[in-house]
């Protein structure tokens, strides 16, 4: 027997308040808003029954969540570790050395791209352009950029992670 997916009343009555910002028929809207709620209630990441129970709050066929949600880096559609680094490999990242970030963080934490440490702890997630070229290398961490990175800021940020100090926003 499967768990019922439903949103703690909280939440919901967030969803029906994100939806009623929209004109009648244009719930579509929310679906956004509506995902990274979903995403933060039900484990960090999207799975199928997931974006199913979204389409029908939002009356909207499940293919179109589906769409939405694995496009944007932003969405999880698969259990992830409590900490998600997102690092920038695009150009100007590169440049400035992103992939010697990337190898860095690949051997400490003994993971490859996508994959998530055995403790549960970190999931590494190269990312397209995050939008702080003048920064780089730079990698998301929950909401907050972390930019101009070295080895050793990589290794402090994995170490305040460890000690629960990192706010995700």
């Amino acid at each position: 027997m499967s768990e019922t997916i439903a949103f703690k009343p909280e939440s919901l009555a967030q969803v029906h308040k994100i939806i009623a910002r929209y004109p009648e028929g244009r719930q579509k809207s929310a679906l956004l808003p509506v995902l990274h709620l979903a995403q933060k209630e039900f484990g960090g990441w999207l799975d199928v029954p997931v974006m199913d129970y979204v389409a029908e709050l939002l009356s909207i066929k499940p293919i179109e969540v589906y769409e939405v949600a694995t496009f944007y880096t932003m969405f999880n559609m698969k259990p992830v570790g409590k900490y998600v680094l997102e690092v920038c490999r695009t150009g100007p990242c590169m440049v400035c050395g992103s992939e010697k970030i990337l190898d860095h963080i690949r051997t400490k934490l003994n993971i490859k791209d996508g994959e998530t440490t055995e403790d549960g702890m970190f999931t590494l997630k190269p990312a397209e352009c995050l939008g702080a070229c003048g920064y780089a290398p730079m990698l998301q961490l929950g909401k907050f950029f972390h930019e101009n990175l070295t080895i050793e800021k990589v290794d402090e940020i994995l170490d305040l992670c460890r000690e629960g100090q990192v706010d995700l926003g």
